[in-house]
């Protein structure tokens, strides 16, 4: 962490990788907030601004939870996507990881698109790894903290590079020979859920997906969500002057394509990325005779996970529909009894 002045220059205020939010800070420098770490879930931490990296951390909240457990082994990664571009991501695998063995994998994929995964703890990763999955967390081309040209780069182009970081980021720890192919995932929501549903629209090599709250046809999103305006900034023209971006850019307009078994979840009262959006895909893959549940989340807002019980439900309905499937070779899917 850096600490700016009004009149210019930073100045180192703690050192390491962590997520650090600060909520208040005394007249004498004291700064009090919250930490967290790939291994360390959230405590509250002081920072006496004057005295550079000295972090005392005042509360130990999960200790007793924590105590004996074996966390997930994380890995970070870089590697190299199309036009060049450089992509950061996490692979957290499970807790007694061997290499010599092959284990399922999980693409999860972040929201906003205008947002980021980070080194904070990660409670929902911990559990698929715990569950035997090896996950896979990127930040592809629009997401913040790599500066303004990765930010704009699906500039009016959403989904576009971003799909090819996805996969290039899949490939790369493929290719380090402990994943099960034949057992590959992807899952998101929000932002997550645009990408996920384009995913399966563009390929065949996942197993299933659990696309959470999604968008899946703009034209019709930008009636119904509570950010119209936002919705309008991807397209250069509006949709009565040329629909044609609106549709190309719609995972709706490549569901003839699915092949890919798909469990749906989406909160009764979104605003966001409302109901109807989920309905619209459910409806298509119903129609082509694809796999695919619909749960609705009474009383949630956007996601499904704001309550603790729902948080756990949205992770045990996605490794229940994970496990069912396996995708052979020649793209065609099975139904298996594998546990993790």
């Amino acid at each position: 962490m850096q600490l700016a002045s009004i009149v210019g220059g930073v100045k180192p205020v703690t050192t390491g990788r962590r997520m650090l939010s600060f909520d208040s800070m005394s007249k004498d420098l004291v700064a009090a907030g919250i930490s967290s770490d790939l291994t360390h879930p959230q405590d509250v931490v002081k920072v006496n601004l004057r005295q550079p990296g000295q972090v005392t951390t005042l509360t130990d909240v999960n200790g007793d939870v924590l105590q004996g457990i074996q966390l997930a082994k994380i890995d970070e990664v870089t590697y190299t996507s199309t036009n060049n571009a450089k992509v950061m991501g996490w692979i957290v695998k499970p807790p007694t990881f061997d290499a010599s063995k092959k284990y399922p994998l999980i693409l999860e994929i972040h929201g906003g698109p205008f947002g980021n995964y980070n080194v904070g703890f990660n409670y929902m990763f911990q559990n698929f790894a715990a569950n035997g999955f090896v996950v896979l967390v990127t930040n592809p081309r629009g997401s913040t903290g790599y500066g303004s040209e990765f930010i704009n780069g699906i500039d009016h182009n959403y989904p576009g590079p971003d799909f090819d970081d996805l996969m290039a980021g899949v490939d790369t720890v493929v290719a380090r020979g402990y994943v099960d192919t034949t057992r590959m995932y992807v899952s998101g929501c929000s932002g997550g859920g645009v990408l996920s549903s384009w995913v399966i629209g563009h390929t065949d090599r996942f197993a299933a997906a659990a696309v959470r709250c999604p968008v899946i046809d703009w034209i019709s999103m930008a009636g119904h969500t509570d950010i119209p305006l936002f919705t309008y900034s991807f397209f250069k023209k509006p949709f009565w002057e040329d629909p044609s971006d609106w549709l190309s850019h719609s995972s709706l307009m490549t569901v003839g394509k699915v092949t890919t078994p798909t469990l749906l979840m989406t909160g009764v009262l979104d605003r966001r990325t409302p109901m109807p959006q989920t309905e619209e895909y459910y409806a298509a893959l119903k129609v082509r005779g694809v796999p695919v549940k619909l749960l609705q989340f009474n009383d949630e807002y956007h996601g499904t996970g704001s309550k603790p019980s729902n948080f756990i439900r949205t992770q045990l309905y996605m490794m229940s529909w994970f496990n069912k499937y396996t995708r052979q070779s020649g793209g065609r899917v099975s139904t298996t009894s594998l546990q993790n």
